[in-house]
């Protein structure tokens, strides 16, 4: 096993609370609130209500699902629903340098784990910031293939990570527990995404799945080759892995404090565009059927997201017409924006054929240390505006505020919480390290749910 994968095990097993600076305490209590409003509102997706049923959850208990009514079922069951609820409706958190959504992919299995055996929010806590810790450095030391999603890639090996922590296995059962994760990473496609193939969810509920699956394998004496992830990374499902960007900084540099939050329930390289659109149309001050045209220039890897036409609300996440159409007709690209039936809506339909996206080499040439998108519109009266801009909101250099994060969870998380429900959540949450033991935290959801028929 090489020594990258090693330092990282010890990480995991021998860090202390105390270790741990309290503004990164601070920022992952931000990042927990964040997430934890994102499942809920992801739990109400049509698919998600009918997984639920499928897994049969009042059969079991253990671990909360996040939904409403909070029923219990098997912990790694709990921790594939909240996975998927938390990824399907594209507002999770990622990374500001690493292409890996970390927390919705370590929390669920953190949570289930911690919960079926009474940690305490402490130990959550540190669980979780150290589990996204192995999530983004294994990512910054690999070399995705064109392709591939980040879906159950490095995550599931953070999430293995986190659920070892929890489970008290030392480093060197900790070192095992991730190298046999090596097998169970998944090759998701990103043309998933605009194809709208929901399954891409499921690929990022698998990694709080293995988190549970995986250290039972551990502890119960499975092994695998000693340089599993480092094979895996390089041959099988990547190109290329660097192991002495794994551990740059290991231990004072934490990478949940170097997150990017999202406001905009649609893919983070439609940002940079959607920020120059809402420029232009605020300079031209016209209505939407004085818009004659809506051209969009941007980098390569944006500039798939073309399509007028999106199958579902899950690829119109993924369409800049869409997003572009929902700024005009509705001034936000807010979650009810990618609804089905709004993907149907007449004025959508008309608004997305006005729009045009294609690539621009020299916007291609500054990623990846910018993302840009420019942004032209254009006016019955062939009046023009050009708006361009290279860093959108929310990335490391014009990060949202913490009261538009906790705004967002308030609204996301009423969705299956009552009105005192959110404002108990969100204390809760604030208070995470002084839980004693984190099932409380489900009797807080539980005594504040919304009745929903049928689930």
């Amino acid at each position: 096993m090489g020594q990258a994968i090693e330092s990282l095990a010890r990480l995991v097993a021998e860090t202390r609370w105390d270790d741990v600076p309290e503004a990164v305490r601070r920022h992952a209590k931000l990042v927990l609130l964040d997430t934890m409003g994102v499942i809920l509102a992801g739990s109400q997706q049509p698919e998600l209500r009918a997984l639920r049923q499928q897994l049969a959850i009042g059969a079991g208990a253990g671990a909360t699902i996040l939904a409403r009514g909070f029923p219990t079922t098997d912990p790694r069951v709990a921790a594939f629903a909240n996975g998927t609820a938390g990824r399907s409706i594209e507002l999770c958190e990622s990374h500001r340098f690493v292409a890996c959504q970390a927390a919705v992919q370590v929390f669920p299995g953190v949570f289930a784990a911690a919960e079926s055996r009474g940690s305490s929010g402490r130990d959550m806590l540190l669980a979780l910031i150290l589990g996204y810790d192995v999530a983004i450095r294994l990512g910054a030391g690999t070399t995705q293939r064109p392709l591939a999603h980040q879906n159950g890639q490095t995550a599931l090996i953070g999430a293995i990570a986190g659920a070892s922590r929890l489970r008290g296995l030392d480093a060197e059962q900790t070192s095992g527990a991730m190298r046999i994760g090596a097998t169970f990473v998944l090759v998701p496609s990103y043309t998933n995404a605009v194809d709208g193939a929901t399954t891409l969810n499921a690929a990022g509920g698998m990694s709080g799945l293995a988190g549970g699956l995986v250290t039972d394998l551990a502890e119960a004496g499975f092994l695998a080759q000693a340089d599993a992830i480092e094979e895996a990374l390089t041959h099988l499902v990547a190109d290329r892995f660097e192991p002495e960007r794994v551990t740059e900084a290991l231990g004072e540099r934490w990478e949940i404090t170097r997150n990017a939050f999202r406001l905009r329930a649609c893919c983070i390289p439609t940002y940079a565009s959607l920020d120059a659109l809402e420029a232009a149309l605020a300079e031209l001050g016209a209505p939407p059927e004085a818009i004659a045209r809506i051209d969009i220039a941007t980098y390569r890897f944006a500039s798939a997201m073309r399509s007028q036409q999106p199958r579902n609300g899950f690829a119109a996440r993924y369409s800049l017409p869409h997003a572009a159409a929902a700024i005009v007709l509705r001034g936000s690209a807010g979650i009810d924006s990618f609804a089905e039936e709004t993907v149907r809506d007449p004025a959508f339909v008309a608004l997305r054929a006005r729009v045009h996206v294609s690539e621009d080499p020299a916007l291609t040439a500054m990623f990846p240390a910018s993302k840009p998108g420019r942004v032209t519109v254009t006016l019955q009266n062939e009046q023009q505006v050009t708006r361009q801009v290279d860093s959108a909101r929310g990335d490391f250099q014009r990060p949202y505020a913490e009261s538009e994060i906790r705004e967002k969870f308030r609204a996301l998380a009423g969705r299956s919480l009552t009105e005192a429900g959110v404002a108990a959540l969100e204390h809760a949450i604030d208070a995470t390290d002084e839980w004693s033991d984190v099932r409380c935290l489900a009797a807080t959801l539980r005594a504040h749910s919304r009745a929903e028929c049928g689930d």
